[in-house]
């Protein structure tokens, strides 16, 4: 019986680890579909197309916008009940999501659902905005108590539980509803400007632990910095305990800035993620415009993350933006031998519109 015990305890332990090594894809080429500066996600003769170029270009995993600008691109249940819209206007009721699962699918392109906004909750301009009207609770306050905001970007206080169980219910929702490949939060989940954690909430949950002293307004202040860092990393532990609890096969990817500025700069430990066990894969975003720049940013990551975390890790690289950029054909040829020669077997491009456009050479597969 005994005998028997440990031969099952080590049969479970092995396939547990030839699972796990299972779920880093060997080779990931990718590409971030969104509804900013670009009409993909519109119609669904639209996403067709697009299923269809990311295909003939060579792709294996597309990243499709699911929530931006405190709504959903997909009919959410989630979202109406928290502020009576279930889905972006703009969309009438077609489901882009779910047409790029089916569309995807067909094809044999992983879809992974991509929480943009993360903690924000609007852009630019925030006066009338749903949230901050029905939640004015949850936003964050810098240092003078104004509105927490940053590059444009208005913010919830990360750490606050009422924001973080809004989150969780709209990531699950989509986990049990679709059959998504993947799940990603980006350089805004979870991660909240290193300018804010000064509201009412915040501050008193510091002085509990700090036999009541309040947190210093250095803002980057290294132990103020990576306390509340553990805050949102525990909410990203969190959340990928429960994906992984509802479907074990949902791939868990955040896609964070460069650290340590992602430290710095939006809170993001990810070199923990990656370490403590509940990031599937990271893709850090090395978006630079001269190949220099590029390489000494891409080979500065070997440096955080111990070698057998480095199979999980595929660069994010830019490849177009809304005001015209699109990356000339040798500089991205350029990045993408300089990942294979790093080790990296894979990268992901922002954004979609590059593969639309053929201003890069298709992946020859």
């Amino acid at each position: 019986m005994v005998r028997n015990y440990f031969l099952f305890l080590f049969f479970v332990f092995n396939n547990l680890q030839l699972y796990a090594q299972s779920k880093t894809p060997i080779e990931l080429r990718g590409t971030w579909i969104t509804n900013v500066a670009s009409d993909a996600m519109l119609t669904e003769k639209n996403v067709k197309e697009a299923v269809l170029n990311c295909k003939r270009n060579g792709l294996t995993d597309i990243f499709v916008v699911v929530w931006n600008n405190g709504l959903t691109t997909y009919p959410s249940k989630v979202v109406e009940k928290y502020i009576g819209i279930g889905q972006d206007p703009r969309y009438n009721k077609f489901d882009p999501l779910a047409s790029f699962v089916t569309e995807g699918h067909k094809l044999g392109l992983k879809v992974h659902a991509w929480f943009e906004f993360g903690f924000s909750y609007a852009y630019k301009d925030s006066s009338l905005n749903n949230w901050l009207l029905k939640y004015p609770h949850w936003v964050g306050r810098d240092q003078k108590q104004n509105l927490l905001k940053k590059n444009g970007f208005f913010w919830w206080n990360g750490l606050h539980p009422e924001v973080q169980y809004f989150m969780h219910d709209l990531v699950l929702e989509v986990v049990k509803n679709y059959k998504v490949d993947g799940i990603q939060g980006d350089d805004r989940l979870p991660a909240m400007p290193s300018e804010g954690g000064y509201d009412s909430f915040t501050t008193k949950e510091y002085a509990k632990e700090h036999n009541g002293l309040s947190p210093t307004l250095d803002t980057k202040n290294p132990a103020w910095v990576q306390w509340r860092a553990n805050k949102l990393s525990a909410f990203a532990k969190h959340l990928f305990k429960n994906i992984k609890s509802t479907n074990i096969n949902c791939i868990v990817s955040w896609a964070p800035s460069i650290y340590p500025w992602s430290l710095e700069q939006y809170l993001q430990d990810w070199p923990a993620w990656l370490t403590q066990g509940y990031a599937d894969i990271v893709i850090p975003q090395v978006y630079r415009y001269k190949f220099e720049s590029y390489s000494t940013t891409l080979k500065a990551i070997a440096g955080h993350v111990p070698l057998a975390f480095k199979n999980k890790l595929y660069p994010g690289i830019l490849t177009s933006l809304g005001d015209g950029y699109r990356v000339d054909s040798v500089f991205f040829e350029k990045m993408r031998s300089l990942n294979r020669a790093e080790g990296y077997n894979g990268e992901v491009l922002f954004y979609y519109e590059t593969i639309k456009d053929a201003k890069i050479p298709i992946y020859k597969y």
